[in-house]
């Protein structure tokens, strides 16, 4: 189904990391909703840290908009999703405006993600160390690609009323408007560590004062009004909005259930799948006929050591019939009452070790679950969570494997092949992922692993025993809602 939705919007990006996006993103959300404006926050690409401090200026959840992870064809639907009942959306772009994914072109760039959203959008440059070649470097990235549409400029880390002026000149000859010009404000820095950003969850209070200094900044320094006149320019949008409830209504059968010979992934790495010896019914993706059980509860870890979740994951499990239920592994003694299946997502486990090993109940409480064979779904920081050990501290001990710390940053995309049946996939269901941590896991893979990963370098992942599904790798449900609706249906009959 199709229709034409009318959004206004603005996609946020800059000629390189670091130029202040977030600030000038975070800021705008901020400003438009303090005018009484309903504002839709998005993100590109798999960052999980912004959207946090997109949610706190908007009050709405922070989305992601990830080409790579989800396909381009979702983009737009996964937008109107989350911008239902706005009146504007702001989308933070991801690193430089034309980077993306690695020997992929401009896939799942700020670039490509604006033109599937067509959207203007607005640089934001660090004039810094620079005067009149701004117009130089404007004029790049303006005409780089004709059909992305640059609408004008925010100059960030002015140094002066001179400076300003000299800046303003080089981009009128350029004919380039100016929505905003930024000076340099300490309140409005945020505080980094080895993944980025510290998360809202970890510093709130601290965190609602940089945003409000964001807010301020842009208020006083942007013409909202143009800004605002800019968005409501972009045109209406020919697609639906994606519906959690719909598409795993209408989600066709696994196109990926082996019936035929083992299968193998396209690098000849051997799928494992025990399909053959067990009943059909165990591999349904349809729930069998008659009535069905209450809603299974669905306890998904939060709190500041997991703090790394997509949205549609929650309404993706709702929608397929769980009760969703946010618990606290730093705080929470006992897993929610009724606990049919467990997801814990990403975060930092590593800078909460002690704390985490320290709540024993709650470790002894994952792992009774875990030997259960009730349905466990656990992404990077909870990969860590269900292992012997973190850095020396004794964690859940489900996994016979053990975690540390390391200075190596492993960082991207994975295109990935499952080869193991579990509760979240059936072998040789394929699925595009994101890697992102300065952690190591010994082994690496289970007897039976979560995955074949291809790049950099062909290797099994990850960990499939009894109903637990462990990785690093992050993935994003909409590219599959059939995970979701195996999972719940897992939780019903484990």
């Amino acid at each position: 189904m199709s229709s034409s939705v009318s959004v206004p919007r603005l996609v946020i990006a800059a000629p390189s990391s670091g130029s202040g996006k977030t600030t000038v993103a975070t800021g705008l959300m901020a400003a438009f909703a303090a005018r009484g404006l309903a504002v839709s926050p998005h993100k590109v690409g798999p960052d999980y840290i912004d959207p946090g401090y997109h949610a706190l200026a908007s009050g709405r959840v922070g989305r992601n908009l990830d080409a790579y992870l989800c396909g381009p064809e979702l983009v737009a639907p996964l937008f109107l999703h989350g911008a239902r009942g706005c009146d504007i959306a702001v989308v933070e772009g991801v690193m430089g405006m034309f980077d993306g994914a690695a020997g992929e072109g401009e896939l799942a760039s700020t670039a490509h993600v604006a033109k599937l959203l067509r959207a203007p959008v607005v640089l934001v440059v660090d004039a810094s160390s620079q005067s009149r070649s701004v117009a130089a470097l404007v004029h790049g990235f303006a005409s780089w690609d004709p059909e992305v549409r640059v609408g004008g400029v925010i100059l960030n880390k002015v140094a002066s009323d001179r400076h300003e002026a000299l800046l303003r000149e080089a981009l009128e000859s350029a004919g380039v408007p100016v929505f905003g010009v930024l000076r340099r404000v300490a309140q409005v820095d945020t505080p980094s560590r080895h993944l980025g950003l510290v998360p809202v969850a970890e510093r709130r209070g601290d965190a609602v004062d940089s945003v409000a200094a964001m807010a301020e900044q842009v208020a006083q320094g942007c013409d909202l009004e143009a800004l605002v006149g800019l968005a409501r320019g972009a045109g209406a949008l020919p697609y639906a909005p994606w519906d959690a409830a719909e598409v795993l209504g209408a989600a066709p059968p696994d196109p990926h259930r082996p019936e035929g010979p083992r299968p193998q992934t396209p690098d000849g790495l051997e799928v494992t799948t025990r399909w053959a010896s067990q009943g059909r019914g165990e591999l349904r993706d349809q729930p069998p006929p008659g009535p069905q059980p209450s809603s299974p509860v669905v306890a998904v870890a939060g709190g500041p050591a997991f703090t790394f979740s997509y949205a549609e994951h929650s309404e993706l499990l709702t929608a397929a019939g769980a009760e969703v239920v946010v618990f606290d592994p730093l705080h929470d003694e006992q897993l929610p009452d009724g606990t049919a299946g467990l997801v814990i997502g990403g975060g930092f486990p590593e800078v909460y070790a002690a704390e985490l090993s320290a709540n024993e109940p709650l470790r002894k409480a994952v792992a009774a679950l875990a030997e259960t064979g009730a349905p466990v779904a656990a992404e990077c920081a909870g990969l860590l969570y269900l292992c012997r050990e973190l850095d020396g501290q004794p964690m859940c001990g489900v996994l016979d494997a053990s975690a540390r710390m390391e200075e190596r940053l492993t960082l991207g995309y994975r295109d990935a092949v499952a080869v193991s049946d579990s509760s979240l996939a059936v072998a040789g269901t394929r699925m595009r992922g994101h890697e992102f941590h300065r952690t190591v896991v010994e082994p690496g893979a289970g007897d039976a692993a979560a995955w074949g990963v291809r790049v950099p370098r062909r290797r099994l992942e990850g960990f499939v025993q009894r109903g637990v599904h462990a990785s690093y790798l992050h993935t994003h449900w909409a590219s599959q809602p059939g995970v979701a609706r195996r999972f719940v249906e897992r939780c019903r009959t484990s």
